[in-house]
């Protein structure tokens, strides 16, 4: 994989830092792929991550929302041992972090099934909002000009 100097970035930008440094992490990271998630559109500003959990119960996951960071996490608490011949489903406790944009807020969490779904809003406060700017023509408004005579 090729790496990318950010330094410049860094020198020229005000406010990307969080981006940057996402970036930077991203480059560095040795990727996991357990447990198995999908990330969907579901439309302009609503989003769905599914995760795969097979084997787990409701009580042995753990989804934390904090400030721009989505955390999953699962522990088995099996009591009783077993012996395997063949074990092909993975049970081994894992964390998974996932990035939110600002203003991305967890709505929902439901498990069914072996199949953890979130549901994420992005909502924007009113006051962050484009909004139009009247354009009057002439002197100011409340102040009257008067012409000498």
């Amino acid at each position: 994989m090729r790496t990318y100097d950010f330094t410049p970035l860094w020198r020229s930008s005000i406010g990307f830092d969080r981006l940057f440094g996402l970036l930077d992490e991203t480059q560095h990271r040795s990727e996991d792929t357990y447990p198995p998630y999908n990330i969907e559109r579901l439309g302009e500003d609503r989003y769905q991550i599914s995760v795969a959990l097979a084997g787990f119960s409701q009580d042995e996951i753990l989804v934390t929302a904090e400030q721009n960071v989505l955390t999953v996490e699962g522990r088995r608490g099996d009591k009783d041992q077993h012996e395997y011949l063949y074990q092909g489903i993975s049970a081994r406790p894992f964390k998974r972090q996932f990035n939110l944009a600002d203003y991305v807020q967890v709505k929902t969490a439901t498990f069914d099934n072996g199949l953890l779904r979130i549901e994420l809003v992005r909502e924007i406060p009113e006051a962050m909002k484009p909004r139009r700017i009247a354009i009057g023509s002439g002197a100011p408004a409340g102040q009257i000009t008067q012409k000498a005579a």
